[in-house]
């Protein structure tokens, strides 16, 4: 199936065989009822032998954004979390609505942009796969401790790749002295994040996994 650039994360597809061989423009990964969603395959900066499936949740439709929802939040149920906390960016537009399926009524969401009543100690620099030059500040509001203290908290970004990002996430809160219970994302791609994240691997869990994809003559492969 052939998509244009802007009908990517439109539509759930119904299941099917699994699909093998190579790739050329999409990657098809599948839910955990056997439903499919297309991916577009994004090459990585370097030599070009590298790629990526892509996933940008705040461009999915409602249908696809809601499967997403739906299969995270019956991953982090058996969990039990009391509250939800939402990385940026992306992780904040899906964080609410797992939330919401879990029955909470708010989130605490980690922000980029400092207040002027932030602590600087409750901060950690971030980047990321897709913006690797462009280095962020992660912040915790300190108004918001009071509703994670104790708690059982499970934290929420949309993709987890190199896994830079959410071990920033995860010393943020170690400075808050926030435990999470559970890692949740809507998607895992690739395995380069077991590295960063392996003290936290057997709490992540996600509907969706990619693999890293590899140029061959015939098209995209996972590597192996």
């Amino acid at each position: 199936m052939s998509l244009l650039p802007h009908q990517f994360w439109q539509d759930i597809l119904p299941p099917h065989a699994a699909s093998t061989g190579s790739f050329a423009e999409a990657y098809p990964a599948t839910l955990p009822d056997g439903r499919r969603l297309l991916l577009p395959i994004r090459i990585l900066p370097g030599d070009g032998t590298r790629a990526v499936a892509s996933l940008i949740i705040n461009q999915a439709s409602f249908t696809v954004a809601d499967a997403l929802a739906d299969g995270l939040a019956d991953l982090l149920r058996p969990f039990a979390p009391d509250i939800i906390i939402g990385v940026p960016t992306l992780g904040l537009h899906l964080a609410p609505n797992v939330a919401r399926r879990l029955g909470h009524s708010r989130i605490v969401p980690l922000g980029t942009s400092r207040k002027f009543w932030y602590d600087d100690a409750l901060s950690e620099p971030m980047s990321s796969i897709t913006s690797p030059s462009h280095s962020k500040t992660l912040f915790i509001d300190p108004r918001m401790l009071p509703l994670l203290e104790g708690k059982r908290v499970a934290v929420i970004d949309d993709v987890i790749s190199s896994g830079t990002s959410m071990a920033a996430v995860m010393r943020l809160l170690t400075k808050a002295g926030i435990e999470p219970v559970a890692i949740g994302a809507a998607m895992l791609q690739g395995n380069k994040w077991h590295a960063p994240m392996q003290k936290w691997r057997d709490r992540i869990v996600a509907p969706l996994n990619s693999p890293m994809l590899e140029k061959t003559e015939t098209g995209w492969v996972p590597l192996a």
